[in-house]
């Protein structure tokens, strides 16, 4: 089987021996050297030729996100941000996220070397995962053991009706790696009278209420961090707690944003899945529904489950996607009806809201 090989830049030499340590124990992965500096990562890049970079963000000579456009544009390939989990390291994250970083890991400030031991599974998944991701395609991949995982029954059990209760549509999002872009563009491109749309994004706590100030920063529309009983309005995202599902439920007269502090399921919290299960029992055929690039299959039973009850489902193509996981997941369930680019995605949500069908439908006696 074929190593994923590795590069690890940091400044720190204690996290360039903890990473290059823990990743070296996973038979899947090849740490071929290390860098404190971008300087000298890019004379190694040159040399060894790695399939994927850890990058710290913090470093001297050259930052790390100016390395990274740099990179990106002279010689893309995947690379894995090792960042801070402040509002500071959340801020730096999502730039690098937009700059073309395929995803990251987040450590605390102190303690390193239980987190790291802790996250270790986490980090080497991760760096695995993105040697498949664009620029570069991978055919072999090592898997980790890993928990049990559960559904969305754990949160939610199945709804043996769908509701059309509200009459008005509601669009549904979720994503995972590489999505916090991709949902930007989607919101970028909505006008400010827009549908409500919920959003279930696979991002930590702490990354959360950042990335939906950003996002409220670059849309028409209001874009916020759902809160519990919060109404949902035209005009208006809600994106799902870092550390909670985030459910749509009916409260007799408006729709309202549910938080759930369940268990993970698929092992995400939030999941998308709890998300679309939520949407297919509350607003049933009156759903419009959109799953995003992202690695492993969240959300595609969620995905099936809305299309089962009548609401409009369509996923992103693999051309477009950074990970074509959770959305080719669902095109294989036969849960989504089309496949798009990610730029004609928010066109197309808006088309089939103003579909008659979505106008038309009737609030439940």
């Amino acid at each position: 089987m074929e190593r994923v090989r590795v590069l690890v830049v940091d400044d720190s030499a204690l996290v360039r021996k903890l990473l290059s340590t823990m990743l070296s124990c996973d038979p899947g992965i090849e740490v071929v050297g290390t860098a404190a500096d971008p300087l000298i990562a890019r004379e190694k890049i040159k040399q060894l030729n790695p399939d994927v970079l850890t990058l710290d963000v913090e470093m001297p000579r050259m930052d790390g996100l100016t390395f990274l456009e740099n990179l990106m544009r002279l010689r893309p390939m995947p690379v894995v941000m090792v960042s801070s989990l402040t509002q500071e390291g959340a801020e730096v994250t999502l730039r690098a996220l937009e700059l073309g970083a395929v995803d990251f890991f987040a450590k605390p400030a102190n303690d390193l070397a239980s987190t790291f031991a802790e996250g270790a599974q986490e980090i080497c998944a991760k760096v695995k995962l993105a040697a498949l991701a664009k620029p570069r395609q991978r055919t072999a991949v090592h898997k980790l053991d890993v928990p049990p995982r559960l559904s969305a029954d754990a949160v939610l059990p199945r709804a043996q009706t769908a509701g059309t209760r509200g009459g008005s549509p509601i669009i549904a999002i979720g994503a995972s790696t590489g999505g916090t872009e991709a949902i930007r563009v989607v919101l970028e491109a909505m006008p400010p009278d827009a549908p409500p749309i919920v959003i279930t994004q696979h991002i930590p706590a702490a990354f959360s209420g950042p990335f939906a100030a950003r996002m409220d920063a670059c849309s028409a529309m209001r874009v916020s961090e759902a809160r519990d009983g919060q109404p949902i309005q035209a005009g208006h995202a809600y994106i799902a707690p870092g550390s909670e599902h985030l459910l749509v439920m009916w409260d007799g007269a408006k729709y309202v944003c549910r938080l759930h502090n369940g268990p993970p399921v698929n092992r995400h919290k939030p999941s998308v899945d709890v998300l679309f299960r939520s949407v297919a029992a509350s607003v049933g055929k009156a759903a419009i529904a959109a799953l995003l690039t992202g690695m492993g299959d969240d959300g595609a039973r969620g995905l099936l489950e809305l299309r089962q009850g009548g609401a409009q489902t369509l996923v992103q193509d693999e051309e477009s996607a950074v990970v074509w996981g959770m959305p080719g997941a669902a095109w294989k369930l036969g849960a989504a009806s089309e496949k798009l680019p990610l730029e004609q995605i928010a066109a197309r949500l808006l088309a089939l809201a103003h579909t008659p069908h979505h106008r038309a439908a009737a609030p439940a006696a």
